[in-house]
């Protein structure tokens, strides 16, 4: 039985990215071993589709060596082999980039059949072979890579290749959740618009967010987008998100904030009026056919719906501010608030020549929230007397009057 290092440790190693290659994120090929040895040492079997193990002392994970064959469309169609006859060559073979079928033996020295080295040294994206357009989640994953490795460009065949599985209607074959997982995974990188750029370039971003591939070719007003081109502004915003270190869900609402411009018509270009309602219900549709999570669903629907009134409330006096919080239910959700600021922050910075300019109105809001916080809803309360009929409704009013004086009181508004 031989045991050897695989994927991403070895390759960020080999990067010379020591927090990418932390000794617990290894992962371990054995080769010549069965499961029922593998039990006998001691190792607690976890895998469901295939043999994978925990070692009893590290609890790292250590797969045997395995085979797939494609046996339907999508991710799931494959049956695996694991025998003490697969070799390390064979099952490096099944992998997606030559620069993750690196293998490292336990004497520190490198297993590379497929020149992962040199894409290394050359900062290609390349597939190991043939085998790579069984699986349409390598399609997704060499996007999130590009994301990642920014520097590193995609070789002419992968992308072919990828152009031509999405053709074969491979990409519909994924399920939701798996969509998902990894388009989040990207955003979180350090330069999520690459993988979008992969994705619209192979036709994958046509097939899984249409409504987001609508808006190339939509311009917008110059005077507000020196970029002009929709689509072009939303990859420098999810950049501009991602350098502000924004959270999944003010990244996930960056990205879907203007949907409603993909759905202007011609005619009416550059200017989209009423393009937020739109883009609220296409963020919507967007959220609910990727099953995503509720935090970054609210997000999305409230930049969409907002963040216009958020740019513009530099202007605004207490009463509108007070208003335009009450709207974004940030008197009960100030975390989903400030990630809607921090989104529409990476929107105002979104925008070519303009991306390190000031945006007082994310620090504004912020401060007509604590004081208006400041204002005791129950002391309102007390003090409001009266027939009890209306009573709630003169609380409220009393609040929000409340309130609109605290924020005047501190912004001078």
């Amino acid at each position: 039985m031989k045991t050897y290092v695989v994927g991403g440790w070895v390759r960020d190693r080999l990067l010379g990215l020591p927090e990418g290659a932390k000794a617990g994120d290894r992962d371990w090929v054995v080769v010549g071993a069965t499961p029922d040895e593998m039990l006998r040492a001691g190792y607690r079997p976890v895998g469901r589709d295939f043999p994978v193990f925990l070692h009893p002392q590290t609890h790292e994970e250590y797969a045997l060596a395995r085979t797939e064959r494609k046996t339907a469309p999508g991710y799931h169609g494959f049956v695996f082999h694991a025998s003490p006859e697969v070799t390390l060559e064979q099952d490096l073979e099944r992998r997606d980039l030559t620069i993750n079928a690196i293998a490292q033996d336990e004497d520190g020295r490198l297993i590379d059949p497929h020149g992962g080295q040199r894409d290394l040294q050359a900062k290609v994206l390349r597939h190991v072979g043939p085998a790579f357009a069984e699986d349409p989640v390598r399609i997704l994953r060499v996007a999130r890579f590009a994301a990642r490795f920014a520097d590193f460009s995609v070789a002419t065949e992968t992308v072919s290749l990828m152009r031509a599985m999405v053709d074969a209607g491979e990409v519909d074959a994924l399920v939701p959740e798996r969509v998902w997982q990894e388009v989040a995974r990207g955003l979180m990188e350090a330069t999520p618009s690459r993988m979008l750029e992969v994705l619209r370039r192979c036709g994958a971003l046509a097939r899984l967010l249409p409504e987001l591939d609508r808006l190339w070719g939509v311009p917008q007003p110059p005077e507000h987008h020196p970029e002009v081109d929709t689509g072009v502004h939303m990859l420098l915003v999810v950049d501009a998100a991602a350098r502000l270190a924004a959270p999944l869900p003010s990244r996930w609402a960056a990205l879907l904030h203007d949907l409603g411009k993909g759905t202007t018509p011609p005619e009416a270009w550059p200017r989209h009026i009423a393009h937020e309602a739109r883009s609220v219900d296409l963020a919507r549709a967007v959220c609910e056919r990727l099953k995503v999570p509720v935090d970054c669903r609210d997000a999305a629907l409230l930049a969409a719906r907002e963040h216009g009134n958020v740019h513009r409330s530099g202007s605004f006096g207490a009463e509108a501010l007070v208003r335009l919080l009450e709207r974004c239910d940030a008197f009960r959700r100030g975390e989903l608030f400030e990630q809607v600021l921090i989104a529409c922050e990476a929107d105002a910075r979104g925008r070519t020549g303009l991306e390190d300019r000031p945006y007082p109105q994310r620090e504004r809001l912020r401060r007509a929230l604590a004081a208006a916080q400041t204002v005791s809803g129950g002391a309102v309360a007390a003090a409001v007397s009266g027939d009890v009929k209306d009573r709630g409704e003169r609380i409220a009013t009393a609040v929000r009057a409340a309130r609109v004086a605290a924020v005047a009181e501190a912004l001078g508004a």
